[in-house]
């Protein structure tokens, strides 16, 4: 669930302060106030979860050169203006600093409801996309987005700090869905190049004019970016939809790539999204460029053959979404563990997220099984099962991992609850996850 955004309201006057703190906290916001800049600035670091609404006209630090101290720390942090009457100059002012807006006294309450609202959207924005460029510069975190013990992902998860220590160009392929740009990410996480520029183009996105603009330049002077060779220079540039190359623009990022030294100046991480029956993208690049790209290579496993992990990544996707939705999330019988490890899965990881969601909100409304949703994804999804057929031990020991991992989050890590709502004995508990490689402590 999204962190509520909170709002620090600045001003010298204490019957103003509790004012606007009052009307806010009708609105629904978690206001803090303060008698002073100098007192704020005590507690508004450059991260700061919120917005901030000032006075300009305060004694010792003025509301201006409080603007500046903030613009200072963190130049996205919304700070909406109190000026008096006749202060618009200084309003004007403040708008050149970097204020996010400013109300004129006296003042509607809608109206400053209305630029809250606004300001703490953005605000928002900018912290969700700060926390995903540190979470993708994390590789510890990335690599616990690949989540599951099967076999696949275990080796998977072995390739990518493997080949993420080795410097050379790296070919990525699997089936549409599989998560091929998240282990794009993973890689340069990992790897020497972790604090170096990682630029990501699609190239499936662009005409190939455009393309090649982007790709080599040259670039017009309105253009605020650096040709994507360039803007990747020392770091890692992938290049998503790889087959979607010309013959021309192949050749290019050849001559590139033969132009490097070794180690390469900029790593090339190649991303092939084939789709068509018995293609591959050796079969569409010019075999010089493959080889070169493929030298390194990382195949990401379809979903249908990683297991339990399915249910494990069903569970953990339902969880998110009933909390982000504020509903419980639904409980998986043991025929609906079945039918979601026998399905085939054709849309893989991003099929399983909209399948999650929707039984989220099915749930919520009381209605509706996971079965309607997998065979309404797709024609071929119908029948549920798979061709092939797996041992029915599977299947139990699948669906027991899954409720003893459901039962070990809701009760946070309480042994004694666990043992209680599924009557088993300690011993046959602790045999029980040692089997399934489950630990306590995380989900304390």
């Amino acid at each position: 669930m999204a962190q509520a955004m909170k709002i620090a309201i600045v001003d010298d006057e204490q019957d103003m302060r509790q004012s606007i703190s009052q009307w806010l906290a009708l609105s629904g916001y978690d206001t803090e106030t303060f008698a002073s800049a100098e007192d704020a600035l005590k507690k508004l670091g450059p991260d700061y979860p919120g917005i901030v609404i000032s006075d300009i006209k305060m004694p010792g630090m003025d509301g201006m050169q409080f603007l500046k101290k903030l613009m200072g720390s963190d130049s996205a942090l919304p700070v909406i203006m109190i000026t008096g009457h006749g202060d618009v100059p200084m309003a004007v002012e403040a708008m050149r600093v970097g204020a996010f807006d400013f109300l004129e006294k006296p003042f509607s309450p809608d109206r400053m409801s209305e630029l809250a609202k606004k300001a703490t959207a953005t605000r928002r924005l900018v912290m969700d996309n700060r926390a995903l460029r540190r979470e993708l510069s994390d590789g510890g975190q990335l690599m616990k987005k690949l989540i599951g013990q099967s076999p696949v992902m275990q080796r998977l998860r072995e390739d990518i700090l493997d080949l993420g220590q080795a410097d050379g160009h790296v070919l990525i392929d699997g089936e549409t869905g599989t998560g091929k740009t998240l282990v794009a990410h993973a890689l340069h996480a990992v790897g020497s190049r972790a604090g170096k520029k990682f630029v990501l183009v699609s190239c499936g996105a662009f005409e190939e004019d455009a393309l090649s603009k982007r790709l080599f330049g040259p670039m017009q002077p309105e253009d605020a970016q650096l040709p994507a060779i360039e803007e990747a220079r020392g770091g890692t540039l992938v290049l998503e939809d790889i087959e979607a190359l010309s013959e021309t623009l192949q050749a290019r990022l050849l001559s590139v790539i033969n132009q490097q030294g070794t180690p390469a100046e900029t790593r090339i991480v190649a991303i092939s999204n084939l789709q068509e029956a018995g293609r591959t993208s050796e079969d569409v690049l010019r075999s010089d460029l493959f080889y070169r790209l493929a030298a390194l290579r990382i195949t990401v496993p379809p979903l249908r053959q990683r297991g339990e992990d399915i249910l494990t990544l069903f569970t953990r996707l339902a969880d998110q979404f009933a909390d982000e939705y504020g509903c419980e999330a639904p409980q998986v019988t043991a025929q609906e563990a079945a039918q979601l490890l026998q399905a085939p899965w054709p849309g893989n990881v991003r099929q399983l997220i909209n399948v999650a969601e929707r039984a989220v909100l099915q749930s919520r409304r009381g209605s509706g099984t996971i079965a309607s949703l997998l065979m309404s994804d797709h024609d071929e999804m119908q029948p549920v099962m798979t061709t092939e057929g797996k041992p029915l031990k599977e299947y139990v020991e699948a669906f027991e991992r899954m409720l003893i991992d459901n039962t070990m989050r809701r009760h946070k890590g309480s042994i004694a609850s666990v043992m209680d709502e599924l009557c088993l004995p300690r011993r046959t508990l602790n045999e029980k996850m040692a089997k399934y490689q489950l630990q306590r402590s995380d989900y304390l």
